[in-house]
């Protein structure tokens, strides 16, 4: 597959977005849910509204991630795509090295956060299973303080405005990248409702790009359970010795 991120920039929105319809297969998709949902029980952590698993590991209090591969099966198919973008090329890492799986049944959802200052400033999320609506705040004052996520790293809550300035629609199979002043200036979040409502070419930011708008024509669709693959990169990574020593091991 050969992508140009030129060709697939969100132009409604601020400089930072980018949409790839058709980033995995149909046998890709269905491999990637299978190794998801395959996944041994203790990998999963169940949350109020989701559950997810952390890869390789949990960011540790002060935003550190312990250096450790992710599994192949997480790499194999999508790491040369992302190399062949080059999104990562500017990041410390040159890759992501963390990635968050989240599962959402219908009527779930999260609060809108940011993913804050633990990762370089760019966030690349698959989509499996089912499209989702993301709801995009502008953020409004100063930030609150108010905690973080407590599984994700860091997801600082921040003070926004009531209503989404911008609506985006992620199919499944598809690539969402967002950086820069996307990342570093608003908000996103996913309601928790079990049908997405009032969906068209005037509130879908990337309506131009889907690849099924016929599916949501009608305005709406009911929700369904979807996988999303959230990879990053991690700025501080510490190897195991030393996080012996910072847990005050001997």
């Amino acid at each position: 597959m050969g992508f140009d991120l030129d060709t697939v920039r969100v132009s409604a929105l601020p400089d930072g977005a980018f949409y790839i319809s058709d980033f995995v297969t149909e046998d890709e998709e269905d491999w990637l849910v299978q190794k998801v949902t395959s996944a041994p029980l203790p990998r999963w952590t169940q949350l109020s509204h989701r559950r997810l698993q952390t890869w390789p590991s949990a960011l540790t209090k002060n935003n550190t991630l312990l250096a450790s591969p992710l599994p192949t099966w997480l790499v194999s198919t999508i790491g040369p795509r992302f190399k062949d973008l080059g999104i990562f090329n500017d990041a410390p890492h040159q890759a992501p090295n963390h990635v968050l799986v989240n599962e959402y049944q219908p009527g779930q959802g999260i609060m809108p956060h940011e993913d804050g200052a633990a990762y370089y400033p760019l966030v690349a999320t698959v989509s499996l299973g089912a499209p989702i609506v993301f709801d995009i705040y502008e953020k409004y004052g100063p930030e609150q303080g108010q905690g973080q996520e407590s599984t994700g790293g860091a997801a600082a809550q921040t003070a926004r405005k009531p209503k989404p300035k911008y609506r985006i629609l992620q199919e499944r199979r598809s690539l969402l990248i967002t950086r820069g002043e996307m990342y570093t200036d608003f908000l996103h979040g996913i309601a928790e409702v079990t049908k997405d409502e009032e969906l068209g070419p005037d509130s879908i930011c990337n309506w131009n790009l889907l690849r099924e708008k016929e599916a949501y024509r009608g305005g709406w669709y009911e929700r369904k359970t979807r996988i999303s693959l959230t990879y990053r990169d991690v700025l501080h990574v510490t190897k195991a010795g030393n996080a012996m020593k910072f847990l005050g091991g001997r």
